[in-house]
């Protein structure tokens, strides 16, 4: 992907800000990060950036930290005594020598420092604001393509070329 634009997201700060993710965490954890996973996949698909997904690890004990690829989304878990803010803090600074950063968290200290660093910060409500919209449009987009009966190519035509056929079914 060759985009200057970055999108780096805090992942548990966004789940507990989120009602529908922070409804979904208290019963199943692993499914609100794997549905945050699904909705940031598609929302990079259409915007075309880079993004990183963080969640904290720090606690795990003998934690190495880890960086997989979902789609074309990165995902990280910081290692042993690394909080998802120093990772986006470090991961901030060094991206944004030579490319656009973003930072979605609600964490105001966070955005202060990452804003200090010249990366422009946005909220967990203005993220989900556009992760709602972008779901929609691809909603939208997905049933204005009618589905195809019977398989039959004049179902599959615009109105001028199935009445063209029919004519010449009909030999007029």
């Amino acid at each position: 992907m060759k985009s200057n634009d970055y999108l780096l997201v805090d992942g548990y700060n966004i789940i507990f800000a989120w009602k529908e993710l922070k409804k979904l965490a208290e019963d199943n954890l692993e499914a609100a990060k794997t549905r945050l996973i699904n909705q940031l996949c598609n929302y990079q698909g259409t915007k075309k950036m880079n993004l990183i997904l963080v969640f904290d690890a720090y606690k795990v004990e003998g934690g190495k930290g880890s960086v997989t690829r979902e789609g074309d989304i990165y995902v990280v878990y910081t290692k042993e005594a690394e909080t998802a803010d120093q990772y986006i803090e470090k991961t901030t600074h060094e991206l944004k020598k030579n490319y656009n950063v973003t930072v979605a968290t609600s964490d105001g200290l966070e955005q202060v420092i990452i804003m200090s660093q010249g990366a422009l910060r946005m909220s967990a409500k203005d993220l989900e604001i556009e992760v709602n919209a972008n779901d929609k449009a691809i909603a939208e987009k997905i049933h204005e393509y009618k589905p195809v009966k019977n398989n039959m190519l004049i179902d599959n035509l615009d109105s001028e070329a199935a009445c063209f056929l029919e004519q010449l079914r009909l030999k007029r």
